[in-house]
């Protein structure tokens, strides 16, 4: 299949890339701009482009059966700062893909949405699919409208759209800004001697899926052209302060976070329920915590010092 992956320079991106490719797809990818911590794959046709740009992605969706849509200009901690921005740079562009989808005969969209942000606060854990949704930030509102936006097109235009709700996930080529990302920032810290930080006691509770385990799903969701909408993470919850415990025991540093006040829009606990995912597609994440952030450290280790200093 020719598949075009909007966002693929990026952390999940980059591992879908990977994936696709070693099932024998086509890939072209449209992001912002190249990736940081490896040169351009030859096997893939790169669009650096802003995802606003109507006439590169027009020539991008050329030839495509599936694009992946990736792309978020926002994050949850800084999606209220500017709520215009976030409309027009995630709802308003996302809009105008699909009408470009329908005008060029692309018939397949995969979207990652968010499965910590669009629940709110949980009434239940594990989260189902069928969990009332009560965004506390801007970030899951606009993704809560992007996806019934999908559904519409798929209910008018015929565009199979497939929903995938991400819980928190982690790994290799993750950015360390500090804004997203707890274990690679705090990774990031340890490996730089820094203070690590916490908002509130650390008792706040996610769901975290390896990102290997995230990108095999994509893939074999995203070409099997069923539709609808999927939590996908680890099925688990932990702590704040059990990461910081895992990253203790692994880095074999000792560590003594400074504790903030809590933020806000921090929901208690986040923990989806995978089960759907499982029965539709015999799949769940098989990499233990433990296991990925191992795998994540020594990644990190690999890579030259300057590397990293991009961020």
């Amino acid at each position: 299949m020719n598949v075009l992956v909007l966002g693929g320079n990026g952390f999940i991106g980059s591992h879908i890339v990977d994936r696709l490719l070693l099932e024998g797809h086509m890939v072209r990818v449209l992001s912002h701009s190249p990736e940081k911590y490896r040169k351009p794959i030859p096997e893939v046709e790169y669009h650096i482009s802003s995802f606003d740009n109507t006439t590169s992605l027009v020539k991008a969706l050329e030839g495509i059966d599936i694009v992946y849509h990736l792309i978020s200009t926002t994050l949850p901690s800084t999606s209220n700062q500017d709520l215009v921005f976030d409309i027009e740079s995630n709802l308003i562009t996302t809009v105008q893909l699909l009408n470009l989808m329908k005008n060029s005969g692309v018939s397949r969209i995969v979207y990652l949405s968010s499965g910590g942000t669009v629940y709110g606060v949980p009434e239940m854990s594990p989260i189902p699919e069928t969990h009332p949704k009560n965004p506390i930030c801007s970030y899951g509102v606009v993704k809560l409208a992007i996806e019934n936006y999908l559904q519409m097109f798929q209910s008018l235009y015929d565009i199979d759209a497939l929903i995938l709700r991400v819980s928190n996930p982690y790994g290799e080529h993750q950015g360390f800004s500090g804004f997203q990302g707890v274990i690679g920032t705090f990774l990031r810290k340890v490996m730089e001697q820094e203070t690590i930080e916490i908002w509130g006691d650390g008792s706040v509770v996610r769901d975290f899926i390896y990102i290997k385990d995230l990108a095999d799903f994509c893939v074999k969701a995203g070409t099997s052209y069923k539709t609808g909408i999927y939590n996908i993470g680890s099925g688990h919850g932990y702590s704040i302060n059990d990461i910081v415990s895992s990253i203790s025991k692994i880095t074999g540093v000792c560590i003594a976070p400074v504790y903030k006040s809590s933020r806000s829009y921090d929901v208690p606990i986040s923990i989806l329920d995978v089960r759907k995912a499982y029965e539709a597609f015999n799949w769940k994440a098989e990499t233990s915590l433990n296991t990925g952030i191992n795998q994540t450290w020594n990644w990190l280790l690999s890579k030259p010092y300057e590397d990293l200093k991009q961020e």
